[in-house]
This record gives structure tokens, C-alpha cells and sequence, in this order.
């Protein structure tokens, strides 16, 4: 009987080491077909990152995860432009909201302008859709309005960052109430030029205004750290030589201070929208961050290695005619943090690699200053059995390059009679050393572009190109008056109509 007992004891041991056994060779196994997975999606065995992969106890990594996300994640997305041919932007704040309520943002957290002209435009032929990748999902859904049309304004974005609800005027009244432990997010997507960024509804936003808004945020402790993400032409002007690098705030934009960005996704290219689209669906920078944080796990993946992957699909491998250069400015330190501290995390991507370098092949683009005419050529090509509609395309496309060849034509008229023919192009044209702001009075920046307005017309998203020129007019030590008189002569006579400052507002 003992015996027998005995051996019913030996059988139970036996059995239960045999479960135990069974139980970490499935663990080993599950690991393998995750490093398996990981491989399929592109992970080098010999990569650096991979190989220096640390393990973590359940219970260090709760504790450091802990430590790191006290306090509240906030953002602030904003689409610069209005109109169809400018579908992107909004495309790309869309689809930036939806990535963010993904990653467990709350909704209350997240302020959105947008012109919201879009979703339902008669071009969209998709209505009350967007889409942000060719064969990607409607992003609109759900996108809160909190500024639209009349009130997306540079004025109610500087309250919204500053928590100053008193400085609103229109919207939903909601604001970025963050307290001194809190993340904030900022992301801007449209037109920009040397010193500033568009907006549907004058003014602009001017370096020096926007980088005061963040200054005064910081002295009010109103966050510990921020991230800027910007896309626009000659985006890297807006921080050169004037972003601190001691308020806690990190920059990266599409381009350096002197160069374009692109729109991608368009009608033509290699991956093209839907045949049924004439706009292009994305920008290269903004398509590029997003992309990517949805291929990883942000829990993993650091600010920095975000950067370098961006930058290299941003360069589109090197090109220098079809890319960019993503530049950074501010606490560079803060690259250093895990994207979900301002993204957040979505759940679903827990298995997803944390980091790697296998890229996008090359991307076809276009200039943001030419998507609009993209998108007329578009309209005007698909009217060839419509003739008042093609009529109709041909004047619009016309008009936009009379305005275009006006816009040039008076910035060199006004050189040639400040500066003579001989000196006029290199005094415009000079680009200041890198860590050198675009001007060193930006008041007298404002004051040349309210000139220029009034005697020549808006600027316009066009325009914007030359405001390196004004500033080096500044620099050069001109004044307002000299200013005046040349931009009077050069645009004497010109008839601005409804492109007039008086019916559409100062950019400055």
C-alpha cells in the first residue's frame, strides 16, 4: 500500500515537471516565432539596436514606465491652408488626430484647427471622407471641430497653446490647460516662407510671435517638456538662430531654412490616389512621421531614431531635387524620450518592431508652391469634353501665373530701384549663415510686407517665397519711406482688386 502510494507521489512530481517543461518550451517557442515575425517586417539580424535589446522584468518596466507618464499628454494640430487643391493638410492633421486617439489621447486633450472646407467640397469625390494614403482609411471621422473656417486664426492657436481663453475669438473654446508635469505635442502642416508659416485668415504666423508664445508658456510652467513637428516650405527659418534650447522644447521640420517641401501621393505618381482624386493626398514629411510611428512600438522606439528614419525617407535617398532636409532646433536632449510620451501607445502594436531602417522605396513629388496648379491642370486635363468647364480651368490657371509673374516681377523691380541692376539679385538673394536668424529686426520685417501689400497686393501663399527678401531689405538698413517709394513705383498703377490687403487682411 505505501509502495503504491509512493508511486502515485513520484507519477504526480513526474507529471507536474513534465507540464513545467512543456509550459517554457511553448514560451521559447513563442519567442523565436516573434523574433521570426520581426524578421519578415524587415529586421536586421546584424542591427545594432536589435542586438543591444535588453530584457526587462514585468516589474522594472512598469516602474520606469510609471515614473516617465506622470502628468497628461496634450496636442495642438494645425492645417494652415484652406481649399481643395490644399487637401493634404487637412488630410494630414486628420490622420494625425486619428493616430493619436489610437495611441489613448483623450479627446478633450487634442485641439484641432482646420478650415474644414474639405470633406465636404463638391471636387471631394468622396464626400464626408478624407484620406491620407492611397489606399488608406477616412480619417475624418470623429475629427473634432474645434477651430474652423473664420477661426483658424494665429491669434487663437497662440491662446490655445497659452491656455488663455479670454484671448479667443470664435471655436470651442478649448485650450491646452497643461500643468508643469504635462507633455505637449505641437504639429503644423501647410504653406510656409522664410520666417513664417500660413494661415486661411490673416495674419500670418511670424518666427519671432511664435517663438514669445513658447517662451511665455515655458515661464509660466505650463509643461515639462514639448515636441514641434513642422512641415513647410523653408520650415527651418521659423527656428533658426532664435529657438532656445533651454525651455524644454524639441523642434524637427520638413526642410532647412532655404528649401521647399513636397506633397506626395498625387495624381500621376507612383503610388497615385485613386484615379477619381485631382490633389495630392499627403506631404512628404508628414506622411513620413506618421507612417512610421504606425509601424512601430512607440513604447520602444525613441524620438531619435523617429528623426533619423523620417529624415532619410524626407531626403527621398538623397535626392536633393525631390527632398528635403529635416533639421532639428531646442533641447535636443528630449530626442532621447520614447515617442508614446507624446503620441501614446496603441495597444495594437505591442508586437511591432520598436526601430528599424528598412525604408519606403523613393516617393514621387511636387513642390508645395505647384500642387495647386497640379490641381487645375488636373481639373482643366479631365474637361476635354466639358468646354465651359475647360474654359473656366485655362482662366484660372492663367490668372494664378499672372499673379505669380506680378508677385515676382515687383519684388525685382523694388531691388533694381533700392539697390541698381548690378547689386539688386545678390543683396535679395543672400542667405545668412546657418545659426543666423533670417533678420535682426522683425518689426521692420512686418512693416516692409504691410508696405509691400498695400502698394502691390497680397502675397499670397505664393508670396511667401520672398520674404527672404524683405528681411534682407531690413538688413541692409533701408528704410520704411525708401521702402514705400520704390514699392509705388514698381507697382504703379496695378489694380490688386480683390487680391488687395483691404479685402483679404495684412499677412503681417
Amino acid at each position: 500500500m505505501f509502495g503504491v502510494l509512493k508511486s502515485r507521489r513520484h507519477m504526480k512530481a513526474y507529471s507536474f515537471v513534465k507540464v513545467m517543461v512543456i509550459l517554457v518550451m511553448l514560451q521559447m517557442k513563442s519567442v523565436v516565432r516573434e523574433g521570426e515575425g520581426r524578421r519578415l517586417k524587415g529586421w536586421d539580424d546584424g542591427d545594432e539596436e536589435s542586438s543591444n535589446v535588453r530584457l526587462k522584468i514585468p516589474s522594472e518596466a512598469t516602474a520606469e514606465e510609471a515614473e516617465a507618464d506622470q502628468g497628461t499628454r496634450w496636442a495642438v494640430l494645425v492645417a494652415g491652408s484652406s481649399g481643395y487643391e490644399n487637401y493634404r493638410h487637412q488630410a494630414d492633421v486628420c490622420h494625425a488626430y486619428q493616430l493619436l486617439r489610437k495611441g489613448g489621447v483623450r479627446e478633450e486633450n487634442i485641439v484641432v484647427f482646420m478650415y474644414d472646407d474639405i470633406a465636404d467640397s463638391s471636387f471631394n469625390p468622396r464626400p464626408g471622407t478624407i484620406i491620407n494614403h492611397p489606399h488608406g482609411p477616412d480619417v475624418y471621422a470623429t475629427v473634432p471641430k474645434d477651430y474652423t473656417g473664420e477661426n483658424v486664426t494665429s491669434e487663437n492657436l497662440y491662446a490655445v497653446i497659452l491656455g488663455d481663453k479670454t484671448k479667443l475669438k470664435g471655436g470651442s473654446g478649448k485650450v491646452i490647460n497643461s500643468k508643469s508635469n504635462d507633455r505637449i505635442f505641437i504639429y503644423y502642416t501647410d504653406h510656409g516662407g522664410p520666417g513664417i508659416l500660413g494661415m486661411p485668415n490673416m495674419p500670418y504666423i511670424y518666427a519671432m510671435d511664435f517663438i514669445e508664445v513658447l517662451q511665455k508658456k515655458h515661464a509660466s510652467g505650463g509643461y515639462k517638456e514639448m515636441v514641434i513637428y513642422v512641415e513647410a516650405c523653408e520650415s527651418g527659418s521659423i527656428f533658426e538662430g532664435i529657438m532656445p534650447r533651454d525651455i524644454n522644447v524639441y523642434v524637427t521640420t520638413a526642410s532647412n531654412a532655404q528649401e521647399l517641401s513636397f506633397g506626395t501621393y498625387c495624381p500621376g505618381m507612383d503610388p497615385p490616389p485613386p484615379p477619381e482624386y485631382l490633389t495630392c493626398l499627403g506631404d512628404l514629411f508628414s506622411v513620413s512621421w506618421m507612417e512610421d510611428a504606425e509601424s512601430h512600438n512607440l513604447k520602444a522606439e525613441t524620438l531619435e531614431q523617429q528623426h533619423q528614419t523620417v529624415k532619410k525617407r524626407t531626403l527621398n535617398f538623397h535626392n536633393d531635387a525631390f527632398g528635403s532636409h529635416v533639421m532639428e532646433y531646442g533641447d535636443t536632449d528630449i530626442k532621447r524620450d520614447k515617442l508614446y510620451l507624446f503620441l501614446g501607445f496603441d495597444p495594437a502594436s505591442v508586437n511591432l518592431p520598436p526601430y528599424n531602417l528598412k525604408l519606403q522605396p523613393p516617393m514621387q513629388v511636387i513642390t508645395q508652391r505647384d500642387a495647386d496648379l497640379l490641381f487645375l491642370w488636373q481639373m482643366y486635363n479631365r474637361s476635354q469634353h466639358e468646354p465651359e468647364k475647360k474654359t473656366e480651368m485655362l482662366k484660372q490657371i492663367r490668372d494664378k501665373e499672372k499673379h505669380r509673374r506680378h508677385i515676382d516681377n515687383s519684388v525685382d523691380l523694388i531691388g533694381i530701384f533700392l539697390y541698381g541692376p548690378g547689386k539688386s539679385s545678390s543683396v535679395l538673394g543672400q542667405v545668412r549663415e546657418p545659426g543666423l536668424a533670417l533678420v535682426d529686426d522683425w518689426i521692420c520685417l512686418k512693416t516692409m510686407v504691410r508696405v509691400f501689400e498695400t502698394e502691390c497686393g497680397s502675397l499670397t501663399q505664393y508670396g511667401m517665397k520672398h520674404m527672404r527678401a524683405f528681411a534682407n531689405i531690413c538688413n541692409s538698413g533701408v528704410s520704411a519711406a525708401a521702402f514705400k517709394e520704390a514699392s509705388s513705383a514698381a507697382c504703379d498703377g496695378y489694380d490688386a482688386g480683390e487680391m488687395h490687403p483691404a479685402n483679404r487682411g495684412y499677412s503681417a
